[in-house]
């Protein structure tokens, strides 16, 4: 058997079970070699349970039968994509949806039919106003204890996606710090709407993740 050659550096990833499950997907799929150590981080907790997932841009369907492999048979498996071609996927199984995740109607239509989700993962086209958009159509969608993460966040650096713009999704994500903030008294701040939605944000590299959590999302006090 051929070796990939961007798998020949990676066998310090070996022992994480999301990769196991990546190598043996049936699909194609790409990922970076660092995604693997976040993706355990964030998501291993929901292993084996009743969650929704939802990934944005499933391209060959080969990252879904990662996830639904890593998740276990009670995680119900959402694919969105552009491309009406990868409805050929629920004959697998899956659940697709086809849509322009930068346009707000498709994802008040999809949460419609969807309902909330636990896990809502970006790695759809990646420009600035697809991620923003995306995220702030979706936070209000998803579960107490469930994150929002997007991937490939470095094209925030990158000329070929309009960037560096005072308007990147990076730009945008470090917002949220000072909307995380604004819930401790007399921080002089705006909030938003999706101040009361996220407890937490995580940046990693090429990865955020938001942490949502509303009856966490409350005016701090002091106490004694």
């Amino acid at each position: 058997m051929l070796l990939n050659p961007l798998d020949k550096n990676n066998s310090h990833l070996d022992d994480l079970k999301i990769y196991k499950c990546y190598k043996k997907s049936k699909y194609l799929s790409i990922k970076h070699s660092s995604y693997f150590y976040t993706y355990e981080e964030l998501l291993a907790k929901y292993r084996d349970k009743a969650i929704t997932f939802v990934e944005v841009g499933v391209l060959n369907g080969g990252s879904l039968f990662m996830w639904r492999s890593f998740f276990g048979s009670h995680a119900r498996i959402i694919g969105v994509d552009f491309n009406p071609l990868a409805q050929k996927l629920e004959i697998e199984g899956f659940e697709i949806h086809i849509g322009n995740q930068a346009d707000p109607k498709f994802w008040n239509d999809f949460f419609s039919i969807v309902g909330d989700v636990d896990i809502f993962l970006d790695d759809g086209g990646h420009a600035n106003d697809q991620q923003i958009v995306t995220v702030h159509q979706a936070i209000p969608h998803i579960k107490d204890g469930g994150v929002l993460i997007v991937e490939d966040t470095h094209t925030s650096y990158f000329k070929e996606f309009g960037n560096h713009s005072k308007y990147s999704f990076i730009n945008y994500a470090k917002v949220f710090i000072d909307k995380i903030n604004s819930r401790f008294p007399s921080v002089n701040t705006s909030k938003n709407l999706l101040n009361k939605f996220v407890y937490s944000m995580h940046f990693y590299e090429s990865i955020v993740c938001f942490s949502v959590d509303r009856k966490r999302c409350f005016e701090n006090t002091p106490t004694i």
